[in-house]
C-alpha cells in the first residue's frame, strides 16, 4: 500500500484508551500521487454512467419515435421516460448484490465490474433494431439493456463515493469527493454537447434514422478506459485495515447489521439522497424535455441553455467541495433546502417566460443551488456508515432513494402535468423534495475534517498544497 504509519497523537477526546482495547489505531499519511488517480478513476465511472444517463434524456423524444408505436407525442415520451424509470427499480438489487460484496471483497475489484457492466449496457442501446425494424422485441430489448444498466450502476456511485472517501485525507475529503460529480456533470456535458451538435448538423431524418446510434456506441472506447484505470489501482486503506485486523478472509456481513443495525443513518442517507437526486433529475434530466414538449422551447436552444449551466455547474463545484471542508458539510447542504424552498416557483416562472435570458436565468439558478448537494454528497453520505458496511449500507440506502424519488421525477413529473395541466409541477415537486432533505440534514451530525466511522485518521504529507488537486 502506498500508505505509512506514523505515531498516532493523544486522543483529543479521553485521556487513555479504553480498558481492553489496543492504542488507537495510527493515523495513515496519504500519498498524493495516488489519491489522484483513485479519484480519476472514480469519477470516469460515474462520468459514462451520466453520459448515458444525458443522452437518453436528451433523446427522449427521438428514441420515443424508435422504439414505440406511433401515436400521440405525450404517450411516447411517457414510454420512453417509463423504460428510463425502469432501470432504477432494478437498482437496489443491484445494491444488495455489489454493496456487500464491496465490503466483503474490496471496492476496488466490485467497481471494475460494475465498468464493464455500464459500458456493456450502454453500448447494447446503440445496436438494437427499431421498433419498425423487428416490431415489440425492440421496446424489449431497449428495457432489457436499461435493466443491465441498472443494475450495474446499483453498485457504482455508493462505491465510487467510497473509495475516494478512503483514499481522501480528513481536511480534503470535501474538495476531492467534489470531483465525484465534476464527472457527473463532464459526462452530461459530453451527452448534452454531443446531442447538440447532432441536433444541429443532422437532418431530422438522419437523427431518427441512425444518429441517435453514435453517442451510445461510445460507451464502448470509454469502457475500456475507465477499466484500465480502475485495475490499476490498490485497495483503499480502510479497506486494507479491516482485511488486516480480520487475519483471514473477510467474514460475511449479515444484511441485518447492514441495514437493522444502521437504521438511523439509512433514514438520513434516504432523505438526503432524494433531495439531491430529485433536484438533480429534474434539472439535468427532465428540464430539456420539458422545453421541447411542454414548452415548445427550441430544442437545439434549450440543450445549449442546459448545456451552459452545467458548464456553470462544473466551474463552481471544486470551489463548493473546497468551501464544506472549511465551513461544514451541514451549512452547505442546508443553504441548498432553503434555496429550493424559496427559489423554485421564481425560476421557473422566468423559465417559463421563454425568453433566452429569462430562461438561462431560471436554469442557472437552480444549477447552483444543486452544487450546494453536488458538493457536499459525495463525502458527507459515506461518513454516515461505518467501514465494515460503509459500500454495502450507502448501497442500500442510495439505491432505494434513487429508484423511488429520483429516478422516477421525469415519469412522475410529465403524469402530473398531464394529470392537472398545472405547468408548475415541476417547483412543487423540487419544494417538497427540500422540505425532505432539510429535516436530514438538521438531524444528520457534521463530519467535516474528521475521520470516517471505524478508519483510523487520514492526513496528508507536510508541505501539501491545501488547494492542489
Amino acid at each position: 500500500m502506498s500508505t505509512v504509519s506514523v505515531a498516532a497523537p493523544p486522543s483529543p477526546r479521553k485521556a487513555s484508551p479504553k480498558p481492553g482495547t489496543a492504542h488507537a489505531p495510527a493515523p495513515t499519511v496519504t500519498d498524493p500521487a495516488l489519491v489522484r488517480r483513485a479519484v480519476k478513476a472514480a469519477a470516469l465511472g460515474n462520468a459514462m454512467e451520466w453520459f448515458d444517463f444525458g443522452v437518453y434524456s436528451y433523446l427522449a423524444v427521438t428514441l420515443g419515435k424508435v422504439f414505440f408505436p406511433s401515436g400521440s407525442p405525450t404517450a411516447q415520451l411517457l414510454s420512453t421516460f417509463g423504460a428510463f424509470a425502469a432501470a432504477f427499480l432494478v437498482r437496489p438489487l443491484g445494491g444488495l448484490v455489489f454493496g456487500p460484496l464491496g465490503d466483503r471483497v474490496g471496492r476496488q475489484k466490485v467497481l471494475a465490474l460494475t465498468m464493464i457492466m455500464m459500458a456493456a449496457g450502454t453500448f447494447a442501446i446503440g445496436v438494437i433494431p427499431s421498433y419498425a425494424a423487428i416490431g415489440v422485441g425492440a421496446p424489449i430489448l431497449l428495457l432489457a439493456a436499461r435493466l443491465v444498466q441498472g443494475f450495474s450502476t446499483g453498485g457504482e456511485y455508493a462505491g465510487a463515493s467510497t473509495f475516494i472517501a478512503e483514499y481522501a485525507p480528513d481536511r480534503r475529503r470535501g474538495f476531492l469527493g467534489s470531483w465525484l460529480e465534476f464527472g457527473t456533470l463532464a459526462g452530461y456535458i459530453g451527452g448534452a454537447g454531443l446531442v447538440t451538435l447532432m441536433t444541429a448538423l443532422l437532418s431530422s431524418e438522419d437523427l431518427l434514422s441512425w444518429g441517435w446510434r453514435l453517442p451510445f456506441l461510445i460507451a464502448g472506447p470509454m469502457g475500456i478506459i475507465g477499466l484500465y484505470l480502475r485495475m490499476r489501482l490498490e485497495e483503499t486503506p480502510a479497506f486494507a485495515a479491516e482485511v488486516e485486523k480480520a487475519e483471514s478472509e473477510r467474514p460475511r456481513v449479515p444484511l441485518r447489521e447492514m441495514v437493522a443495525g444502521q437504521w438511523r443513518a439509512l433514514l438520513l442517507c434516504v432523505g438526503l439522497v432524494l433531495v439531491f437526486n430529485v433536484t438533480d433529475y429534474m434539472l439535468l434530466s427532465y428540464m430539456p424535455s420539458y422545453l421541447t414538449s411542454e414548452l415548445g422551447y427550441d430544442a437545439t436552444h434549450g440543450l445549449a441553455v442546459v448545456l451552459g449551466v452545467m458548464a456553470l455547474m462544473m466551474i463552481v463545484q471544486p470551489f463548493a467541495g473546497a468551501l464544506t471542508d472549511r465551513v461544514g458539510r451541514r451549512p452547505v447542504i442546508a443553504a441548498g433546502c432553503v434555496g429550493f424552498l424559496v427559489l423554485s416557483v421564481p425560476a421557473l416562472l422566468l423559465i417559463r417566460d421563454g425568453g433566452l435570458l429569462a430562461v438561462a436565468a431560471g436554469m442557472g439558478a437552480l444549477g447552483l443551488l444543486l452544487v450546494c448537494f453536488t458538493a457536499a454528497m459525495p463525502s458527507a453520505l459515506p461518513a454516515l456508515f461505518p467501514t465494515r458496511v460503509r459500500y454495502g449500507s450507502l448501497s442500500i440506502g442510495f439505491n432505494v432513494s434513487v429508484s423511488l424519488f429520483g429516478g422516477t421525477t421525469p415519469l412522475v413529473v410529465t403524469a402530473l402535468i398531464g394529470a392537472t395541466g398545472d405547468m408548475m409541477m415541476p417547483a412543487y415537486y423540487m419544494m417538497a423534495a427540500a422540505v425532505i432533505g432539510g429535516f436530514a440534514v438538521w438531524r444528520m451530525a457534521e463530519s467535516a475534517g474528521r475521520p470516517l466511522p471505524g478508519s483510523a485518521p487520514s492526513l496528508e504529507p507536510a508541505g501539501t498544497h491545501p488547494e492542489k488537486a
